[in-house]
């Protein structure tokens, strides 16, 4: 373990000191195995370890702890030591403490990896799916490090890179899920991460494929502990850098793909327990990898007894996964508050455009916005193919209130993006980036869920001005330590964005008709709003976008420092509240009716300052349009790419603002 020994032959302090960190850890691993057969089996204890010294028992209870209760306990353990020793090796390779298989993309990728597989080739999908997980990490990891670049792997690009490739992915994964409900349902408690087991089959199809986290123990430390001088360094000293650094790149993610396939996705492990092993005392290299494997499972066994307390007080399921969230969420933040400070504002950064709005530029949104128009109402397809003709009174007293709704939130969401990117003085802020979306959601889910009603009524709207809200609060308390922090906000939004899946899943989970709506409300669907609500929803973002406009003076002054705003004799603190109210409300409409939507207001004011809009009044009004064009477009191609068929419209929203924005990404670092 990299321990030394005194002069005298006796142990050093720091022997002691791991020996009794190590015993200590291994008497709450027995303690917390002790509590999780409790909760797993009616039986007691001395039964319990009558069937443990092999005696053999026929009857059910018997059955069930052999074949349910033991299996998954050692599932938790294997799962939870794999997912701690995968994030202590992605940690010290990149020597990023905020790094772990959720937060580059690894997850994400292995889920929709998994989900494609089992569609188009669902026999290869039940004896080979932990190939086509293996195969989307893979892929998202390596694009997520070609987005952030040598020089980011070890800051806050690489982690916003994976945050926008987790959204880009997640979003084409409930797409395919949406289309393909009748053979994907089972994947949805698998999705929400359970441990629940019926023998030991997936036990013995795991654990051989863990062995390789036993030579990771034996053989990475020297290179990790190289990798600590920098790559010059480990490169004098003879360490051949990049093929080292490849080959445990891809047992880090091999373990966390076959984890995956196993038990479904449970998050924060792999995270959490690396920085808690430092923070207990881990040092060395070899240390931190052993101690990080015995956490894990430790880690994992304790939420997993969580979720099975929570399972007897409540009538449904409550997934491993979403408990994994619960706890992991808030110790994100924790962590966040420890470890980030104001300095850390290397980001990711998109191209820049013209200095000012060239007359063409406008006329050509403007053109294309009525192209948009046009299109959206006239042409589409039918059962005779393609049409381009004015709709009948029928289709148009159907298809206008979705048009108004697609256009007036992309609006709401574009302004949105605009007013928090300059309050928050961070080129990354949007509704979505920061939670503010996942909060209104939640909140709407929770209330939902607690005092009924319908996502027509209501309840929806207070819910999510309340949720995001609450986000906005968050975000202000955690951010005034540390300046408003890009990297802070953007953790605040991971954990926010992760309560809010877990909370998904556990609602998924249950596999009903009501499951599935709660679902198409989630991927953005307008086909559910009525005529008055889309009025209403326009009648608001016009309100609330006409109230921004007469705040340019403070956001100008807002945006060049909190010093010069003052200079100039504005009231800061009630600028930046009313503002930030405008968001919530914002926000909370769009979300209510239509539910959350990825990228779209982070995208729209970027095209805007692309296009030339670099003052407030042009930048709100162009990235306004925008928006609208990027929704109605999406809307339109949500008609008609699968004819007769249609795909929620804050699906393709994602897909197509998400895909852009990885591509300008992409841009920028390439050039």
């Amino acid at each position: 373990m990299g321990f030394v020994e005194a002069r005298d032959g006796r142990p050093s302090g720091a022997v002691r000191r791991g020996l009794l960190r190590y015993g200590l850890s291994v008497m709450l691993l027995v303690l917390l195995a002790a509590l999780h057969l409790q909760l797993s089996t009616s039986l007691p204890l001395a039964r319990q370890w009558d069937l443990l010294g092999s005696a053999v028992g026929e009857d059910f209870d018997a059955l069930q702890f052999n074949l349910s209760a033991l299996p998954r306990l050692v599932m938790a353990l294997l799962v939870g030591a794999a997912l701690g020793l995968s994030g202590s090796v992605l940690q010290q390779l990149t020597q990023n403490r905020l790094v772990s298989p959720m937060t580059i993309g690894a997850s994400s990728g292995a889920w929709l990896g998994l989900v494609c597989v089992t569609l188009l080739v669902p026999a290869f999908a039940a004896s080979h799916g932990h190939w086509a997980a293996l195969l989307g990490a893979l892929a998202a990891v390596g694009l997520v490090l070609l987005i952030a670049g040598r020089n980011g792997i070890a800051g806050l690009p690489v982690v916003l890179a994976g945050m926008a490739m987790n959204l880009l992915l997640g979003a084409l994964a409930s797409g395919l899920v949406l289309l393909n409900n009748q053979y994907t349902s089972g994947l949805f408690v698998w999705g929400a991460g359970d441990l629940a087991q019926i023998d030991w089959h997936w036990v013995a199809w795991l654990w051989p494929k863990l062995l390789i986290g036993l030579l990771v123990i034996a053989l990475a430390p020297r290179p990790l502990t190289l990798l600590q001088l920098g790559s010059e360094g480990a490169q004098a000293r003879g360490l051949n850098l990049w093929p080292v650094m490849l080959a445990l790149f891809l047992v880090s993610l091999w373990m966390t793909a076959v984890s995956i396939t196993a038990v479904g996705l449970i998050g924060f492990i792999g995270l959490l327990t690396p920085n808690l092993a430092r923070l207990f005392g881990a040092r060395r290299s070899r240390d931190e990898l052993l101690y990080s494997t015995l956490l894990g499972g430790a880690l994992l066994l304790a939420t997993d007894a969580m979720a099975l307390l929570a399972n007897r007080w409540t009538a449904d399921l409550v997934p491993s996964g979403a408990a994994a969230a619960l706890i992991g969420a808030p110790a994100l933040l924790w962590l966040a508050r420890r470890k980030l400070s104001a300095d850390d504002s290397r980001g990711l950064s998109l191209p820049e455009g013209a200095e000012r709005v060239q007359r063409k530029h406008a006329c050509l949104v403007l053109l294309v916005a009525l192209a948009a128009v046009l299109l959206s109402i006239c042409l589409g397809r039918g059962t005779g193919g393609w049409q381009f003709d004015w709709p009948s009174s029928l289709i148009w007293s159907l298809r206008w209130p979705r048009l108004l709704t697609a256009a007036a939130a992309g609006c709401g969401l574009a302004i949105a993006g605009v007013l928090l990117q300059r309050l928050l003085r961070n080129p990354l802020a949007s509704p979505d980036i920061l939670g503010l979306s996942a909060g209104a959601t939640l909140a709407v889910m929770l209330a939902l869920m607690l005092f009924g009603g319908s996502l027509l009524g209501f309840t929806a709207p207070i819910a999510a001005f309340v949720g995001s809200l609450a986000v906005l609060g968050i975000l202000l308390l955690l951010g005034r330590r540390h300046q408003y922090s890009p990297a802070l906000m953007a953790l605040v939004g991971i954990s926010l964005t992760a309560l809010l899946n877990a909370m998904l899943q556990f609602g998924l989970a249950k596999g009903t008709a009501d499951s599935f709506a709660l679902l198409g409300w989630l991927a953005g669907s307008t086909y559910r709003v009525s005529a008055q609500q889309s009025l209403w929803l326009a009648a608001g973002v016009l309100l609330l976008g006409g109230l921004s406009l007469a705040f340019q003076r403070a956001l100008t002054l807002i945006s060049i420092g909190d010093g010069v705003a003052l200079s100039r004799g504005l009231d800061v603190r009630f600028a930046r509240l009313a503002l930030l109210l405008l968001v919530s409300l914002l926000c909370a409409l769009v979300t209510s009716l239509m539910g959350p939507v990825a990228f779209l207001g982070l995208l729209a004011p970027h095209m805007a300052a692309i296009l030339g809009a670099r003052r407030v009044l042009p930048q709100l009004l162009l990235a306004a349009a925008l928006g609208s064009v990027l929704m109605l477009l999406a809307d339109w191609l949500g008609r008609t790419l699968i004819f007769p068929r249609q795909l929620p419209v804050g699906i393709v929203a994602s897909v197509v603002c998400g895909s852009y924005f990885v591509y300008l990404l992409l841009k920028r670092r390439l050039a």
